[in-house]
């Protein structure tokens, strides 16, 4: 196992820095694995490239925020033994922590309770599948940790889930009886919380990055801007110049089908 960054040990229970983690849920681009419901229009390869571009920017808009607001950037990932895909990817104070658990909740809630063991006073984790999620989003979680008292922060995903969850404890039930990858997941876990009297804080929605559809929004809010109608999106420089190479090498109608009119000169 070779990694150029730090793997955290929950054994080891240390404490860190202190104050709070940002952590991405990160998985291995291994293609075939990854963003298959883009596939088509994507190849499987290609589906894998962009899921990785995607990583890349979210791990970079994490540390743009973690320098802004005093928090640790951490990756989440998965499988045990892919530490070398990562080189290169994440930036260089990032540390790595192994998910472990069968389902998305059992990963989520041993991430969370395993961060809060280092030392941290709050944990947010946040998905690698939005990566123009704007960075005012990941600050007002910080933000809203803050404040006395115990809470959820959640990010609301347009499409019924979510793409962050921050806490200060680790409430087991906020993650049982979840219907994962359906649109019940949002709801769902608002309803946890609500069985526990749990304070529930949520921030602006936003977009995943799942299928030919939201690839297409991709497409519109990188290389066209989105008006600002949902906020200002995060640059994702990898994300585009990837995007604007596989829309030069096949054409815009096979990546980006659409108003041909409304995106004539936004790839220069």
């Amino acid at each position: 196992m070779e990694t150029r960054y730090p793997i955290l040990n929950p054994q080891l229970r240390r404490a860190q820095r202190g104050g709070r983690a940002l952590g991405v849920m990160a998985k291995a681009p291994q293609p075939g694995q990854v963003k298959t419901r883009l596939v088509p229009p994507l190849t499987p390869d290609e589906a894998a490239a962009l899921s990785l571009c995607s990583l890349r920017d979210t791990a970079a808009n994490i540390a743009e925020v973690a320098a802004r607001e005093g928090a640790d950037g951490v990756a989440v990932y998965t499988p045990l033994g892919s530490e070398s895909v990562f080189a290169d990817v994440l930036p260089e104070d990032f540390t790595l922590l192994p998910q472990r658990g069968d389902s998305l909740g059992d990963r989520l809630f041993n991430a969370t309770r395993e961060l809060l063991s280092f030392g941290y006073e709050s944990v947010c984790l946040i998905n690698s599948d939005s990566p123009t999620l704007p960075g005012d989003r990941i600050a007002g979680a910080l933000a809203a940790l803050a404040l006395s008292g115990d809470r959820v922060v959640l990010g609301p995903a347009e499409d019924g889930g979510y793409y962050l969850i921050g806490l200060k404890r680790a409430h087991r039930r906020l993650f049982a009886e979840i219907d994962w990858s359906t649109a019940k997941v949002l709801s769902q876990t608002i309803a946890r919380a609500s069985e526990i009297g749990l304070e529930v804080y949520q921030l602006p929605a936003w977009y995943d990055l799942d299928d030919a559809r939201t690839l297409g929004r991709l497409c519109h809010d990188l290389f066209c801007g989105n008006g600002d109608r949902d906020g200002h999106p995060y640059s994702a420089m990898f994300t585009r110049e990837y995007l604007a190479q596989l829309i030069e090498k096949r054409g815009r109608d096979s990546i980006w089908p659409g108003d041909a009119a409304s995106r004539t000169e936004s790839l220069r």
